[in-house]
């Protein structure tokens, strides 16, 4: 089996380990393990909400503080997890790590809570498409719609109203149960009632975001769009990987970056990266440089990087190079150093004072210091003053 982003193995090892979370055995869509509102870095100016995938539980929320540190104290202000796509108990929110993620988010009020939230139960068991098609009908029949409200209730309840919900993203891939290709028409109108039905639960805030795959892999992603009233952000997971070979044919491509900035813009939608990073070409410090150039000139709502092997920075060794510019465009710039303060003026020291004219005495004779007693008994008697009072005029 194909395993693409590195999900379905990262499920395997979780489950090897027999790793259990709210009475309920986590699968591959939860545990992408090892792996998108501080102020951002420079290269997230303009807005820009920027944090990574790091783990689905409470190990994400502790590792964003040591990514936060190896950025040299840039605030990632995106938290970003997965729900499980095994059962509908746990697509309608029966995990534990949603409060540990809701602590995360109500502790500042500039950050970004980003839920990937699959539409179908069995989502990653490649599912035939007469199978995903008739669940796809039954959804837009609305036999879905409790589950989808349930999780509505749940992330109100736990004071993160203002959620930002990936709804069945790469929908136009092949990975996922919840794809489009099978039938685009039910998938839409499917959509449609999952969000209708999250918005009736009171209290809610929730944003939408429409997130395909770069290109048009099974299927064009515009094919897929469901309407701009059930649609908030317009989002793209974009990993370096053909068929474009280099960054500028991933801008080119039918359905790549330049299409999709170009389609939000026309529908009026902020655009978003809820998944990006390397992949099959590998350390590729070029394609890294240019995307966060890329987003800072067309300014994301946010971007999220899947920092775990193949595809991350931190967290995966493979890429060096990659990781060197990550950081140096991501870091916070160092602190001003403390301007030079001048030392104040030293007070004026003050001056002897003059002798008198004549002497120290003021009698009008420079007395020796130790002048004979005869000259002791002039000076006494006032004799040098007197004489220099009827000196005649030297003019």
């Amino acid at each position: 089996m194909t395993i693409r982003n590195g999900k379905t193995k990262n499920w395997l090892g979780a489950c090897a380990a027999g790793l259990l979370l709210s009475g309920s055995v986590l699968t591959a869509q939860a545990a992408r393990a090892a792996g998108p509102p501080g102020e951002p870095g420079p290269a997230a100016a303009g807005g820009t909400a920027f944090g990574a995938y790091l783990h689905y539980g409470p190990a994400g929320i502790r590792r964003m503080e040591e990514l936060r540190e190896w950025l040299g104290g840039t605030e990632l202000r995106v938290g970003h997890t997965y729900l499980p796509g095994d059962r509908w108990s746990n697509i309608s929110g029966q995990v534990g790590f949603l409060e540990e993620w809701a602590r995360w988010r109500r502790a500042r009020a500039d950050r970004m809570f980003v839920l990937n939230v699959p539409m179908l139960e069995l989502n990653e068991t490649r599912l035939p498409d007469p199978v995903v098609r008739r669940m796809l009908r039954a959804g837009a029949e609305g036999r879905y719609d409790r589950h989808f409200r349930a999780l509505a209730e749940r992330l109100v309840g736990l004071g993160v109203p203002d959620t930002v919900l990936v709804l069945g993203w790469e929908m136009n891939g092949s990975t996922y149960g919840h794809r489009c290709g099978p039938d685009p028409e039910a998938w839409k109108e499917y959509w449609k009632r999952i969000v209708t039905a999250m918005r009736e639960v009171p209290g809610q805030d929730f944003r939408f975001d429409f997130a395909p795959n770069r290109g048009r892999d099974a299927i064009p992603w515009t094919e897929c769009y469901p309407g701009d009233d059930v649609v908030d952000i317009v989002g793209m997971d974009s990993y370096d990987q053909p068929p474009a070979r280099t960054f500028d044919e991933q801008v080119e491509e039918p359905y790549g970056l330049r299409d999709h900035v170009e389609f939000a813009a026309a529908h009026g939608k902020p655009i978003s990266y809820p998944e990006w990073g390397l992949f099959r070409n590998g350390d590729n410090p070029e394609y890294m440089r240019r995307m966060l150039e890329w987003m800072r000139e067309h300014r994301p709502l946010y971007h999220s990087i899947s920092d775990y092997c193949p595809h991350g920075v931190w967290q995966c060794q493979s890429n060096p190079r990659s990781s060197e510019v990550f950081r140096s465009e991501l870091s916070a710039p160092a602190p001003a150093p403390e301007p030079t303060r001048p030392a104040p003026p030293e007070p004026p020291r003050p001056t002897e004072p003059a002798p008198p004219p004549g002497g120290p005495d003021g009698s009008g004779c420079a007395a020796p210091a130790d002048p004979p007693a005869w000259v002791r008994k002039l000076l006494d008697a006032g004799l040098c003053a007197r004489w220099e009072r009827r000196a005649p005029s030297r003019t």
